[in-house]
């Protein structure tokens, strides 16, 4: 079919569809909206029929905004009188994501949809968010039809994989396509003997049904994908499916929660090889409208739902408020209050970093298993199952059900540390960039580092994420208030999505141990907040973050690097930095940067005067450091007019620089003075000045041989030598 954006022929389209007068969108409230005659502008009316044209209403990721279907149904209806052919369709996620749909597992929002006049539509991740069987139920019960081609249940297509609808004489083929993320964002628990063709086998789906659908004689050919163009989703994406399949003439998409913008980001008008995709973002934010006329001409457009010309259709948007009022009666009532906005977002926010709200419900999810008389050292969740954020003030059942909708519950794993070390390694596989496995935690701190790349081992069973070949971005600090131990068994409390290895906890699912406490997290939560914050949710404990995750980013750091530690360590205290998103610890350390981290380390006290070295002039990074340590006693310089900054130091350098700052700092140096340096082979090749430092430092333990015989005091100082030497310093000089 040829394709082509003609603004012409948009404008007019928009023209038609504002047949029905302007009216105010439903504002949130219970009551069923006025019939009054609007007060907003009137558009004017169309000059000319839509006859012939086929125009696709559709939306996404809905997510229990259910006041949007009024509006889309008065569109579908303001289409049709206009002379189009409409064609109604959705392409998944819209019976979870707010209490309206959630409590009744997804009922109310096929009510609506039915309603509305929905057509057909695909699923998906979260309509299996009650389990399979609950899903089958609701499409059963459906008017609308269901399709998912790649959706397989015991190894047979569990729903149509296609249909063909018609309109004014054309044939309209739609099959749909269901995100392989599915087997893991849903409770594996909850959709035992489905399976979603990913990859190689979803392209090949993807074919077959272009094939089918055009020797049925379709004119026309539509996806509806939830697939979404997330960078996590790669391989599995809208975009990948459609380079690789001819023939597809419309591409709906969801999931990513992206916008018709965001597709004409990645490919010029939204187009990719030769198909128009578009989705709406989320939560009906838009409309979206797709426009084929009678010559094949393909437009599309996301319309905001406020801008959408429409009087909202009174018989549904009042039952929309009635659903709204009885939860409203339900789960209204304010049970507490908080003095912060606690941060429900998705990035930045629960799946990129430690939130103060997924540190409030580890928190509770600790404090309950502990007081059922569980001994637990950590708790962990995912910040995918964290759905919305709670706004300083009173918090209802709502607030809370809200950002806990999918009525997991408590569930108990036993993992070594090594064990704990990859599940942590896999859930941040994506960090700096959002995933749904993202954790949250209580009991637990450790350092990530986004600098490393995840290094990819064997493919999780029944998953799209894949194991850590070796832990090379996480290093835990800290389990249960104790040092970490690689070798210790731990306890910890996580939820029962991951229990059953949801997201990137496949290691969960596979511990030696593992039960469900059978504790709803919505209510551990409410009873957290009332019995142990006794009603209030303060800013002094939870106005920012715990500290428990911390990040940094290194290209050129591993978690099993020997200076590993000592990197995290200066950074964390910043005592050192990295450069150009590197910590270079192999590079030489420079005389400048020596005497900055020892300024540093002093409180970066005030300086005046000049330097008396000609080799440091005013205004470098360095002047005030040297101009400190000269006055100190603590660098003498290379000459008596030279510092010579940019010169690598070697290790006996690096003892007298430490030597004479704890001499600064009135340290006792006496430790160290009776050291015998002259079992190392090469002691007689210490400079005379720097044999008292040797002593001290190898007498402290700050330096230890290059080897059990070699001390070599000329060879130069790394920055990784300097991170560790500093570590043992200030670690020493704290007790």
């Amino acid at each position: 079919m040829k394709k082509r954006f003609l603004a012409l022929f948009l404008a007019l389209v928009m023209a038609f569809a504002l047949a029905i007068p302007a009216g105010a969108v439903e504002s949130e409230t219970t009551e069923a909206p006025t019939t009054e005659a609007p007060t907003t502008e009137t558009p004017a009316e169309p000059t000319g029929s839509m006859a012939g044209s086929l125009v696709i209403l559709h939306s996404n990721d809905v997510h229990g905004a259910i006041d949007g279907y009024a509006t889309i149904a008065a569109m579908k209806a303001s289409y049709e009188a206009a002379g189009a052919a409409v064609l109604l369709v959705d392409a998944g996620d819209y019976i979870q994501g707010d209490p309206s749909v959630s409590i009744s597992e997804g009922a109310t929002a096929i009510e609506l949809m039915d309603m509305a006049g929905y057509d057909v539509v695909t699923l998906g991740n979260h309509e299996f968010d009650y389990g399979y069987a609950n899903l089958k139920k609701l499409v059963d019960s459906a008017k609308f039809q269901v399709v998912a081609a790649n959706v397989l249940y015991d190894g047979k297509t569990a729903f149509d994989a296609n249909t063909v609808i018609e309109k004014d004489g054309k044939k309209i083929g739609v099959f749909g396509l269901v995100t392989p993320e599915t087997a893991t964002k849903a409770h594996p628990g909850k959709i035992q003997g489905v399976t979603f063709l990913a990859g190689a086998d979803l392209v090949a789906c993807a074919k077959e049904q272009v094939a089918d659908l055009k020797a049925k004689g379709c004119d026309v050919i539509v996806c509806l994908g939830h697939l979404g163009i997330d960078a996590e989703s790669t391989g599995n994406r809208s975009i990948d499916v459609l380079e690789k399949v001819d023939g597809i003439d419309v591409f709906i998409d969801g999931h990513s929660h992206s916008t018709l913008a965001d597709y004409q980001k990645l490919a010029k008008d939204g187009v990719v090889n030769g198909a128009t995709v578009t989705s709406t973002g989320t939560k009906f934010e838009n409309i979206g409208v797709v426009t084929i006329a009678a010559d094949g001409t393909v437009t599309a457009e996301n319309v905001p739902l406020d801008k959408a010309g429409v009087t909202p259709d009174a018989t549904i948007a009042a039952r929309a408020a009635a659903i709204k009022a009885d939860i409203e009666t339900e789960y209204g009532k304010v049970f507490a209050k908080t003095e912060v906005d606690l941060n429900g977002e998705k990035a930045p926010g629960n799946r990129t970093q430690e939130t103060n709200l997924g540190d409030l419900i580890t928190d509770a999810m600790l404090w309950q298993a502990n007081s059922l008389g569980e001994k637990v050292d950590a708790a962990i969740t995912n910040g995918g199952g964290i759905r919305a954020s709670i706004a300083a003030g009173d918090i209802t059942k709502k607030d809370v059900n809200t950002v806990l909708p999918f009525g997991n519950t408590l569930y108990m794993v036993k993992v070594t540390g090594a064990e704990l070390e990859k599940v942590l390694e896999a859930s941040t596989c994506a960090a700096p960039d959002a995933l749904g496995g993202f954790p949250q935690v209580a009991g637990i701190t450790f350092v990530l580092n986004t600098g490393t790349p995840f290094v990819k081992g064997d493919a999780y069973p029944d998953s799209t994420y894949f194991a850590p070949k070796s832990v090379d971005r996480v290093t835990i600090l800290t389990v249960g208030g104790e040092a970490f131990d690689r070798d210790a068994t731990y306890t910890i409390v996580t939820n029962d999505f991951l229990g059953a290895g949801g997201d990137t906890y496949y290691g969960f699912k596979t511990s030696t141990i593992g039960y469900d406490l059978g504790v709803p997290m919505d209510e551990v939560l409410m009873d957290y907040i009332t019995s142990e914050l006794k009603g209030v949710v303060t800013a002094e404990q939870y106005g920012d973050t715990q500290g428990r995750i911390t990040q940094i980013s290194y290209s050129d750091v591993k978690a099993t690097a020997w200076y590993n530690t000592a990197v995290n360590y200066v950074t964390l205290t910043g005592q050192m930095n990295g450069v150009g998103g590197a910590f270079q610890p192999n590079t030489d350390l420079n005389r400048a940067m020596m005497v900055t981290i020892l300024y540093r380390l002093a409180g970066s006290p005030e300086v005046t005067g000049e330097s008396t070295f000609t080799d440091v002039p005013a205004g470098q990074w360095y002047t005030n450091a040297v101009l400190w340590a000269a006055k100190e006693g603590i660098t003498t310089g290379t000459s008596e007019t030279t510092f010579s900054p940019l010169t690598s130091i070697s290790r006996e350098q690096l003892a007298a620089f430490f030597y004479r700052f704890a001499q600064y700092t009135e340290q006792d140096v006496s430790v160290g003075e009776d050291t015998n340096i002259l079992s190392y082979d090469d002691a007689q090749t210490i400079s005379e000045y720097a044999i008292p430092a040797i002593q001290w430092a190898c007498g402290s333990g700050l330096i230890t041989g290059t080897t059990e015989t070699t001390l070599s005091p000329k060879a130069t100082a790394t920055r990784a030598q300097v991170a560790t030497i500093l570590m043992r310093y200030t670690t020493d000089a704290d007790l």
